[in-house]
């Protein structure tokens, strides 16, 4: 009997089936996630920064505070809404991304399908050392404003100050900056500038007590408090993190300054009050380059009432070469979506980030790899405004918008970071090197 090779190939096929499907019906379920080995680790990478006690954000340290948020933790990392990142992926990159990857989102929803076990405490990492009221290492120096703002429960609180001497007898260069209001949930934003020794701006201003623009007798003070072209030691909001700077770059702080903190509240229903601290961290070293921080600001527009899609642009010149370092969008609760670039001499639009706004989480992009930019580099913003019945935000879509302090007003600012040499403040920045 002559047997074809087609019935031989069939019957080895099938004998090649019988031989694994036993190994199949056999073979262990893959084990679902655990707390200590699989979920903590990425707690401690990506969310703890935030999520431990004395942050803004619910501590998410222990298994205890963890595993009764599993399915809510599984629905915001599936939606991306956490970690919160907001830049469009197609342009740049940047250094303090703490997005999820695929492997991690999918982590977290097995988990909480699966029950959130815990798994064996002895496969947990190391636990992170979290200094108590600070995101940055202990500070060196620590500036309390002096005496508390009082804060009503309803109504518009005008921009606030409260100037405190820093007494540094020498030069300091500050390698981090971060801000810590003492009740977060009533600041909307904050300032904090650099009053060298011989600046005459808010020279009748009082010290070391809290005041408004109103409440100055000074003519000139009270324009001063509207405008300043004094150095930014940072800027706080929702979300942002603290200034945190490679070695090599600090920022500089005069002997004898002082601080000024200037601080937009927002009352909360209850009347309460804020003492706001500043945290520094000096650098070991005199740094290769200084920080500055600059902005494009665009305070002349009128958003028109129910428009969906109202853009605003800024623009300008680097008037000396520069390092580019990270980019911070600021708008209002009108603000839908922000872009910044470079304008090339031929036209050509390079974009450097674009944002989907969100107003409570308003944060710094850092620059993966900082940017050298040519003296006479053209810089562009552009903010896009939805002041239509859509934007769940917008106080009153009827209403013709302007520049203002207030959340009920908006603001276009692109503010930005660069490195120059040591011994070149603002000033001297913007003043134009000839070329040989």
């Amino acid at each position: 009997m002559q047997v074809t090779v087609s019935k031989i190939t069939k019957a080895l096929l099938l004998i090649a089936s019988l031989a694994v499907s036993p190994l199949r019906a056999t073979a262990a379920p893959q084990s679902p996630p655990t707390f200590y080995k699989d979920v903590l680790p990425i707690l401690q990478q990506r969310c703890q920064s935030c999520h431990h006690a004395g942050e803004i954000s619910i501590p998410l340290v222990t298994y205890a505070e963890t595993k009764p948020r599993a399915n809510s933790i599984a629905k915001s990392v599936q939606k991306k809404s956490m970690p919160p990142w907001f830049a469009d992926p197609r342009f740049g990159h940047f250094s303090n991304n703490p997005s999820l990857t695929r492997s991690q989102i999918d982590t977290f929803i097995a988990w909480a399908a699966a029950g959130a076990p815990a798994g064996n405490p002895a496969g947990a990492p190391p636990p992170r050392h979290w200094i108590t009221g600070w995101r940055i290492p202990q500070p060196d120096k620590i500036f309390k404003m002096p005496v508390p703002v009082n804060i009503p429960a309803q109504g518009v609180v005008e921009y606030t100050y409260e100037i405190v001497p820093t007494g540094f007898k020498k030069n300091e260069w500050v390698q981090m900056a971060e801000l810590r209001p003492s009740d977060w949930r009533l600041v909307h934003h904050a300032v904090v500038y650099i009053r060298p020794p011989n600046s005459k701006w808010l020279q009748h201003a009082p010290i070391g007590v809290p005041f408004t623009a109103s409440s100055l007798k000074d003519p000139q003070d009270r324009r001063d408090a509207r405008w300043t072209d004094s150095d930014l030691l940072l800027v706080y909001a929702p979300g942002s993190p603290p200034d945190q700077w490679s070695d090599g770059l600090a920022k500089f702080i005069p002997r004898g300054s002082d601080l000024v903190f200037q601080i937009h509240y927002m009352p909360n229903g209850h009347p309460t009050s804020d003492q706001t601290s500043v945290g520094l961290v000096f650098a070991k070293r005199p740094p290769r380059q200084r920080v500055i921080t600059l902005q494009l600001t665009n305070s002349s527009f009128l958003i028109p009432p129910e428009a969906s899609n109202f853009p605003v642009e800024a623009w300008g010149t680097l008037p000396n070469d520069a390092t580019l370092l990270d980019i911070f969008p600021h708008m209002h609760l009108r603000g839908k979506k922000f872009e910044f670039d470079i304008v090339h001499k031929n036209g050509k639009v390079q974009t450097l980030l674009r944002v989907s706004y969100d107003f409570h989480w308003q944060l710094h992009y850092e620059l993966a790899k900082p940017m050298k930019l040519k003296a006479g580099t053209k810089l562009q913003a552009i903010a896009w405004y939805d002041n239509s019945w859509n934007n769940p935000n917008n106080p009153d879509p009827n209403a013709g918008v302007r520049w203002g302090d207030y959340d009920f007003d908006e603001m276009m600012v692109g503010f930005f970071d660069i490195a120059v040499a040591p011994n070149k403040n603002k000033f001297q920045f913007f003043k134009r090197e000839a070329k040989p």
